[in-house]
């Protein structure tokens, strides 16, 4: 039984008073909250907070409306069948937020009623906190500098790539020390002229030390190291095209290398892109660039998907494919006592400590059954893909594939400024402003609530006029 017979309304708001809620919290997930009597005495003792209910089964909303007098309905729901992951929906429902502006609650009758399904959506629920909770911190940390690259990447890029869904099998490529052992297979199975590589730029040195030149990087990284990987592309005659968030890093020989825009789906990005009438693809932030490959590959492909050197955890003191980008600053590094064995086996160490590896194969894991029925395993990855099929592709006929390209001329920066100012102080955009402000300012005034428009703005010109030299 899932609410008391007498008094099932009461019994709610004595529950909720046992919880000590904190006027702080900004979203309350409700694990299974039945009919949903705990709704009401939310509202009421913390009435700014959003409240999202995640359902094990699907159908109370009727039992809902079939009430004496309705209850409150939740700000959003997930139930089985919606169509959506309940990764996803969270994903889709919750900003980057903090774990303490994030409250499960459980309603604990349920576990009788449900048990194991009650508890696996407890799971993931929890999964999904520490996730976002990692990319909040994150934020807090290189937000200015994401912003500040979105705006110089206006300015840099100059051939816009307009790609068209094609039919070839796509062979995603992550950096993992699996890799080494996927590319004689790449070689042997997947003819270059009806194949097609979409590599993180991570991997790019070792594909090409042994002789495979990708069709496109993907770039997503905003840190300043992140450059090093792609600086590889440019020594040669041909560099390859590159997908790239436009909150990374990127030099500056990115201006004459055609480039595919990936939005991250936020309202301050979108904006901009439309109003400057700039192509892109939009694909949530994922917090590895692996997964948002893997997204790249099924918008782009119609066909098989296979990943190689997705190894998401260490092989012993070794977490990269050989060479690698960041090899040479243990180089020139090296002492008679800090060897580069001494430097790989803290950096490892570290990795281990930090549990971002965990953190994204427990992501991969749930996320895989939403995956379309078309991603395939190559070589050594993380046992989680163990669930995968090994296949050899049927290759028909060579099948070129082009991709059109858009050159712009202008720098952008100053009309996108212009683009946000708009938006956050036209009085017939308070909606859109709302929204504005909320994500601005977790980027440029972490930890702060509602900064002012015109401190946005001001720190808005602030970051976009400061001049530094390319990395």
């Amino acid at each position: 039984m899932l609410h008391s017979r007498y008094n099932p309304e009461k019994e709610a708001e004595r529950y909720i008073d046992s919880l000590l809620l904190n006027e702080k919290t900004r979203f309350f997930i409700l694990i299974e909250p039945g009919l949903g009597f705990m709704i009401s005495p939310l509202k009421t003792r913390v009435p700014g907070a959003k409240i999202i209910s995640l359902h094990v089964e699907s159908g109370t909303q009727k039992s809902i409306a079939a009430q004496k007098s309705p209850l409150p309905a939740p700000d959003c729901k997930w139930e089985p069948g919606t169509g959506i992951s309940v990764q996803s929906f969270l994903e889709r429902e919750i900003p980057d937020s903090e774990a303490a502006e994030i409250r499960i609650v459980e309603w604990r009758p349920a576990l009788a009623v449900y048990g194991a399904a009650y508890l696996k959506l407890i799971e993931e629920t929890t999964d999904f906190i520490k996730r976002t909770d990692a990319g909040t911190r994150t934020i807090k940390v290189f937000g200015k500098t994401w912003f500040k690259n979105f705006f110089k990447n206006l300015n840099c890029l100059k051939k816009i790539l307009c790609p068209v869904p094609f039919s070839l099998p796509i062979i995603v490529t992550g950096a993992g020390p699996g890799l080494e052992d996927a590319i004689p297979l790449i070689k042997e199975q997947f003819p270059r002229d009806s194949s097609f590589i979409l590599a993180a730029s991570s991997s790019l040195m070792a594909l090409k030390a042994r002789g495979l030149n990708p069709d496109i990087l993907i770039a997503t990284d905003g840190g300043a190291w992140a450059k090093f990987h792609l600086y590889e592309n440019f020594r040669g005659a041909q560099p390859c095209p590159i997908a790239a968030g436009l909150c990374a890093a990127l030099p500056s020989q990115c201006e004459s290398t055609p480039v595919l825009p990936i939005s991250d789906g936020s309202l301050w990005q979108t904006l901009i892109l439309k109003k400057l009438n700039i192509p892109f693809i939009t694909l949530p932030q994922r917090g590895t660039v692996s997964a948002t490959a893997l997204d790249l590959a099924f918008v782009l492909g119609k066909e098989k998907v296979f990943i190689a050197g997705m190894d998401l955890t260490n092989h012993d003191i070794r977490s990269h494919a050989k060479p690698y980008s960041f090899e040479r600053f243990h180089e020139d590094k090296e002492r008679r006592i800090n060897s580069v064995y001494s430097q790989s086996y803290k950096r490892t160490s570290m990795l281990k400590e930090g549990g971002s590896y965990k953190i994204y194969a427990s992501w991969f894991e749930k996320q895989l059954e939403n995956y379309p029925k078309r991603l395939y395993t190559l070589g050594k990855n993380n046992h989680l893909f163990n669930s995968l099929d090994s296949v050899i592709p049927f290759m028909g006929p060579a099948r070129k594939t082009d991709f059109k390209t858009l050159t712009l001329k202008d720098n952008h920066s100053e009309n996108a400024v212009a683009i946000l100012e708009h938006a956050l102080l036209d009085p017939s955009c308070s909606v859109m402003a709302a929204k504005l402000n909320e994500e601005l300012g977790i980027l440029l005034f972490p930890g702060t609530v509602n900064p002012s428009p015109k401190d946005l703005i001001a720190a808005i010109r602030q970051l976009v006029n400061r001049r530094e030299p390319d990395g």
